[in-house]
């Protein structure tokens, strides 16, 4: 058994970034979270300070063990979990940063994936990769910032420029940075650059040609779950023993082990995620097929996925941009000062819409207003956007897999809603289940440093911790749940097309 009382989790999120310390029962003890600026230089454009974010991690990793009153020696092992298509290059020598981090949201590459469609579709990768061509995925990302940063693209040919995801950008700082920092991913966060062949788990020559990025830019692909290298910074000799994205910590998080499982993270954007075994499963019904996990040697577990952009960052843009609320726990209130949507819906398409429309000329609309609406139906609305969007994506899921999922399991900064989370369930017709551990992602991370270092014995051990907080059972008759939700399917239709091609 590895020594050291706790596992670390660094989750470094699309707003902020925590440090979580979980004992070995999987219970959290102690945390401290910080959130990094979002930059929105133009419209639909989204960028991080991967500088920021590396300043923040240091910060948070130290505070929570302060906290804890914990040394580091404490540490069996940290785990880093990730936002997962936001890309970055820096240079090898210093450690710069060439650019700011361009964000999963982003959508400055649409020409470019009209471009990649012309030939073949936006499908023409979907079956090497598991995914159609959209602005959502890195390679296109990367591409653009070794075009638009000078000289990259030359440095980047004589090996003086590296690139990656945020877990790879984290990891060599960790280990060194410019001193012999690792350069290295794991399979789910490389299965979401759009440059891996997903039945090898390997860089793809073709695909790095498609897509113009040098081989020698990109990290090694290692495991989801082994010991990577040990950490020098923010202090020194604590192997680091995990790397999930986001949405695969949190299907770990949440012990989906058996095909079939499934949950939905409620975040800023929404992702429902499906166990499908050690066999991908193309999806015809508009999901992406991706990598669950991997643990050390053992044969990788594949995942449909349904990536919706938009969910809790609606909450925010009614906080924010409109200033109905001034905190985003008051949305529920408000949206309960009304007895039901009044038959206002809003889709916030605000960069496209994902799964299971993968549409980027849609945009965001506000429909069925009349004079009775009032601001409790357009923040009932922006609540219930995220719950038809996940039956959307449930529906695709079950028709793809063949198997029906018995309830829905829910994690994520949404699930203190009730009233989502209770009409979630009435959408669904099916229950919704929260855990007794809330911070899953986190806790996913922490699992696969655990097991890499035998501070679990393996996953037989996390299925004893697993515990459900709550259950919310559906309510709603049949009838009405349907009529709401061919309601909500009009308004899609009208989303469409609103964004033409040729206004860039």
């Amino acid at each position: 058994m590895a020594g050291g009382s706790h596992v670390g989790a660094l989750d470094q999120g699309t707003t902020s970034t925590r440090f979580i310390l979980f004992d070995r029962q999987g219970r959290p003890v102690a945390h401290a979270q910080r959130e990094h600026e979002q930059i929105f230089p133009r419209p639909g454009w989204v960028e991080h300070d991967p500088a920021e974010i590396w300043r923040n991690s240091q910060s948070v990793m130290r505070e929570a063990l302060a906290t804890a009153r914990l040394d580091p020696s404490a540490l069996a092992a940290i785990g880093i979990t990730n936002q997962r298509e936001t890309a970055l290059i820096w240079d090898r020598r210093t450690g710069r940063p060439l650019h700011n981090a361009l964000v999963w949201q982003d959508t400055r590459v649409d020409p470019a994936v009209a471009a990649l469609a012309r030939e073949g579709g936006i499908d023409r990768f979907r079956g090497r990769t598991g995914l159609p061509l959209a602005s959502y995925f890195s390679a296109l990302k990367l591409a653009w910032l070794l075009d638009a940063v000078p000289e990259a693209r030359v440095r980047a040919e004589a090996g003086e420029v590296l690139a990656g995801t945020i877990d790879t950008w984290l990891v060599w700082n960790m280990t060194g940075g410019p001193e012999g920092g690792l350069h290295v991913t794991d399979p789910t966060n490389a299965s979401r650059t759009q440059l891996m062949a997903l039945d090898r788990l390997a860089w793809d020559d073709a695909l790095l040609d498609a897509f113009r990025v040098p081989r020698s830019v990109l990290p090694a692909i290692r495991s989801s779950s082994e010991v990577f290298g040990e950490t020098r910074a923010p202090f020194p000799g604590v192997p680091i023993a995990g790397i999930l994205g986001d949405q695969q910590a949190a299907l770990f998080g949440q012990l989906c082990f058996r095909p079939g499982e499934a949950k939905n993270t409620y975040g800023t954007g929404c992702f429902a995620l499906m166990n499908t075994g050690t066999e991908p499963v193309a999806s015809t019904c508009g999901l992406v097929t991706t990598v669950g996990y991997r643990l050390g040697d053992a044969p990788p577990v594949y995942a449909l996925e349904g990536s919706i952009a938009i969910a809790g960052a609606l909450v925010q843009w009614l906080r924010d941009n409109l200033g109905l609320i001034g905190a985003s726990a008051e949305v529920e209130t408000l949206a309960r000062s009304v007895e039901d949507n009044g038959d206002v819906y809003l889709v916030p398409a605000f960069s496209g819409l994902y799964a299971p429309h993968w549409r980027a000329d849609a945009r965001g609309i506000l429909a069925g207003l009349t004079r009775f609406s009032n601001k409790g139906h357009i923040a009932r609305a922006a609540l219930e956007a995220t719950a038809y969007q996940t039956r959307e994506v449930l529906e695709a899921m079950e028709a793809d897999s063949g198997i029906a999922v018995e309830a829905l399991r829910c994690d994520g900064g949404m699930v203190v809603n009730d009233l989502l989370m209770q009409f979630q369930a009435d959408i669904l017709g099916r229950p919704v289940l929260r855990p007794k551990v809330s911070e899953t992602t986190a806790l996913g991370a922490a699992y696969a440093a655990g097991l890499g270092v035998g501070f679990w014995p393996g996953v037989e051990a996390l299925a004893e911790q697993a515990g459900v907080d709550r259950r919310w059972h559906p309510r709603m008759e049949k009838a009405r749940r349907e009529a709401l939700f061919s309601a909500w399917g009009r308004a899609v239709e009208r989303s469409l097309g609103w964004k033409r091609e040729e206004e860039g």
